[in-house]
């Protein structure tokens, strides 16, 4: 095993011996001999089935058949989620066919951050996870179930299902995603588009053209954002099945794997001989894991804020540092858009994740010894599905890479460092993905330009006011104030600049979208302008130094800074668009490296 992963691994449990303890005992109280509903009162019970066939209504009404819950985030104007409407159905046929039934528990929202991008909606986006953790909690309360299948697939939307699933970590849980829209137009040049509307070379048809092009069908968007990384990590942390992130919707192979998410977790209910609560397969070696598996595929910065609230439902404590120590010892393995040109359907066919897990676990880089949904150990994940004779057939993952600019193998790396850079000092502190940034573009020493909305800033570009070097720092943009929108708005102007041979960075206590790129962005600060952090009291042509090779991040040469009055114009935007039903939320928030979210301790 990787020294530096051991150490951080047990470093993690040290810290976290007590929480996660207390966790555990609430799980192990809340497990039952046998189906809950056999505890329920009958009018209860008739409630909770009466809406069922026959056969369904005779198999609970007793305490041997399982009832599968499903949590869905099924809509149809998402294209992401628009495959889900069918999932039921294959469930529900494939509990029959194994003596079981199946129900939908429940739905709960999924909203798009690529619809919500640059508008008030996004001051939403991040609160949702929270919300969908709440209604998948609701959806289980029912008392009814013996199992979980959870249909999540984007942003927020996956976190939220499995912060509210471990709340009932005492049922067995599996994940069950749609898969990628098959590839469109390619990530770089769609790039290339938006920013040349961006500088005012083509029009809005031209634009609304290539978008159309490269989101064009069901399933989730190709490049390797906040959604596919959320794919990735459900493989790592062994609790979707081998090979079934980026199998495309609609086909055979996708639906033969909807049915084996069936078997599998029929098989881990407290009915049969291989129990296997959620709560006992989310410990501190598969929380590790995957932030391992999210440096070496260059995933979303998102999961710097997801995995902390993730790992603290389940009583695990995790830092910015961890993700920083651990990046220093994996090596990035591929390059999928905004990292490179490839999108996942790309990196899939070049061996995708089976080869990864692979040849990571031949290099000690993954703790081989922890539960998943298919048994002990993560070997089980060195395989993948084909489609024989209208089944599935599992074989071995190839053992060599079938593209070596997609994906390669711990011994010939893209870089030896992760990615992920943890950046400190007068200013607090911050997280930068460098993997997509050119190292010459790695440290900025520049003025800062101050801005209070993405609006003001693409305002100031479209008025030529900064045609120079600056940081542009956008405030009052934290889970406090608004919620932690995104901020991708800013990213073809940031880009077209940086083309026009002008130094330029990013600092703010906002998000940037998992599809950031070539520009440095030191995003997710805390502490965030509306809890007081220093973030406030910068003004225009302070010297700001960002420097993710050496990890500082500094006002230089100020000397009263310290003492600076907070500006009056801090304030948050909190009303239209549904913003003032969250109130209870901001209010409640903790900070980014916590979680930013209302379930932990301020």
């Amino acid at each position: 095993m990787n020294p530096i992963i051991d150490s951080v691994t047990r470093r993690i449990a040290k810290r976290s011996a007590q929480s996660r303890g207390d966790y555990l005992a609430r799980m192990h109280a809340a497990a039952s001999d046998g189906p809950v509903r056999g505890g329920l009162a009958c009018s209860n019970l008739a409630h909770g089935f009466a809406a069922c066939g026959a056969t369904e209504k005779q198999a609970l009404k007793g305490t041997v058949v399982p009832n599968i819950g499903i949590v869905t985030a099924y809509n149809d104007m998402l294209s992401a989620h628009q495959p889900f409407e069918n999932y039921p159905a294959i469930i529900r046929r494939a509990a029959a066919e194994r003596g079981a039934v199946a129900q939908v528990a429940g739905g709960v929202p999924a909203m798009c951050d690529g619809v919500t991008q640059g508008t008030d909606s996004m001051d939403l986006s991040l609160f949702s996870r929270d919300v969908i953790a709440l209604s998948t909690a609701v959806a289980l309360s029912h008392n009814m179930f013996d199992a979980v299948l959870c249909l999540g697939i984007c942003d927020k939307i996956v976190p939220g299902l499995l912060i509210g699933a471990l709340s009932f970590g005492h049922l067995p849980v599996v994940f069950v995603p749609g898969g990628p829209m098959v590839s469109g137009l390619g990530n770089k040049e769609k790039a290339r588009i938006r920013e040349e509307y961006a500088a005012g070379k083509i029009g809005r048809q031209e634009l609304l053209e290539a978008e159309s092009a490269a989101y064009h069908a069901p399933g989730t968007c190709t490049f390797y954002g906040t959604a596919n990384s959320n794919q990735m990590l459900m493989e790592f942390m062994g609790l979707q099945l081998p090979g079934g992130s980026f199998v495309n919707p609609g086909t055979e192979l996708r639906d033969l794997l909807t049915q084996d998410a069936v078997g599998t977790v029929l098989e881990a209910t407290n009915l049969g001989d291989n129990y296997a609560p959620l709560a006992d397969l989310l410990d501190e070696k598969a929380i590790v894991n995957g932030i391992v598996g999210l440096l070496a595929t260059g995933g979303s910065t998102n999961h710097t804020i997801h995995l902390v609230a993730i790992a603290a439902a389940a009583g695990i404590q995790i830092d910015w540092q961890d993700f920083s120590d651990l990046s220093a010892a994996v090596p990035q393995l591929s390059r999928v858009y905004p990292n490179g040109s490839a999108d996942v359907n790309h990196f899939h066919a070049a061996g995708g994740l089976g080869f990864l897990i692979t040849d990571m676990l031949d290099n000690g880089l993954l703790h081989e010894d922890v539960k998943t949904i298919l048994g002990p150990g993560l070997r089980n994940f060195c395989r993948e599905p084909k489609v024989k004779g209208g089944k599935l057939d599992w074989r071995d993952v190839q053992k060599e890479s079938l593209d070596a600019d997609i994906l390669r193998p711990c011994s010939n790396p893209f870089s030896s460092h992760g990615g992920l850079q943890l950046v400190t000092g007068n200013l607090g502190r911050a997280v930068i993905k460098v993997s997509a940034v050119d190292p010459a573009h790695h440290s900025i020493t520049a003025p800062a330009r101050v801005f209070h909305s993405q609006q003001a800033f693409v305002d100031a570009f479209n008025n030529d006011e900064l045609e120079q070097d600056f940081v542009a720092v956008v405030c009052q943009q934290g889970p406090r104030a608004n919620g932690m929108p995104e901020l991708h708005k800013l990213t073809p102007y940031l880009g077209v600049l940086q083309n026009r041979g002008f130094k330029v960075a990013l600092l703010t206590d906002g998000r940037m979208s998992g599809a950031s790129g070539k520009v440095l962005a030191a995003i997710h600060l805390t502490p965030e302008a509306f809890a007081g952090g220093p973030i406030v009291k910068i003004r225009d042509g302070d010297l700001i130094c960002i420097d993710a090779e050496k990890g500082i991040l500094n006002l230089d040469g100020d000397g009263d800074f310290a003492t600076r009055d907070v500006p009056h114009e801090v304030a948050a935007f909190q009303s239209g668009m549904g913003r003032e039903l969250f109130a209870a939320f901001r209010e409640r928030a903790t900070g980014a490296e916590q979680g930013a979210t209302l379930f932990g301790e301020r």
